[in-house]
């Protein structure tokens, strides 16, 4: 895969960038565009599957196929394979022939048993906070080489510059997201002060004290006994009683 594939790759996963609704969708997209370039210089189809961790998340998976997801599956339950090890050590696993390779034997078993004889891991630069690494899979022994480790290796290469844009939108959303909860949060809390403050005739101080009291004695958090009270307001003519 020379240059012109190179760049008509990059060309194409910035589509699933910028149709991004959320890092599953991007991946499912990527996956797609790896089977795709696997299978038009090996001459036969290729499924592909990836797995990312990210700190603090569950692993996230997703595949070019329902085959590509349940294949990489077998790896996950078993806890070990060629994608695993390449995630965890940074270098490409080729398993060109399961019928012959020796290493990991329970997972051999399984995916000859789906029909596929040949896989290969890839590793991922998905930055700092995050590791992925791509699973083929094809059902020819043989059909992945060291040739395709290469050809793999450079869209991986794209991929991986894709993906680390991928999760810093996702990242920033998020963040977004996660200001925006904490504003609303932060808003009902302050309402319900106010009121509480008009009700005692109190000082901020105590009407927040009279809330931490409320959420303590329910067992419910601060918010949403704040959102409660401010929703009571709506409905109740003159003084809203809110019992400790």
């Amino acid at each position: 895969m020379g240059a012109p594939e190179e760049m008509g790759d990059l060309e194409r996963l910035q589509d699933p960038v910028a149709n991004m609704v959320d890092i599953r969708g991007f991946l499912e997209g990527m996956t797609g565009l790896a089977a795709a370039a696997l299978s038009r210089l090996s001459g036969a189809r290729v499924e592909c599957a990836v797995t990312l961790r990210r700190r603090k998340r569950s692993d996230t998976a997703a595949g070019s196929s329902l085959d590509a997801l349940l294949l990489d599956g077998i790896e996950q339950r078993l806890g070990d394979g060629p994608c695993l090890h390449a995630l965890r050590t940074g270098s490409p696993v080729l398993m060109a022939d399961l019928g012959t390779d020796p290493r990991w034997p329970g997972f051999r078993r399984e995916v000859m048993a789906k029909g596929f004889h040949s896989t290969l891991g890839i590793p991922l630069d998905a930055g700092g906070n995050a590791e992925a690494a791509l699973n083929f899979f094809a059902r020819d022994p043989a059909l992945l080489t060291e040739e395709t480790v290469r050809d793999a290796g450079r869209f991986a290469d794209v991929a991986g510059r894709a993906l680390r844009l991928g999760l810093r939108i996702a990242a920033a959303e998020l963040r977004a997201a996660d200001l925006e909860a904490a504003m609303d949060s932060r808003t009902s809390i302050d309402l319900a002060r106010g009121i509480l403050m008009a009700q005692n005739r109190c000082t901020p101080e105590a009407a927040f004290d009279i809330l931490r009291r409320v959420s303590s004695n329910r067992n419910r958090k601060l918010h949403d006994i704040a959102e409660s009270l401010v929703a009571g307001i709506g409905g109740s003519p003159g003084r809203l009683h809110f019992d400790e």
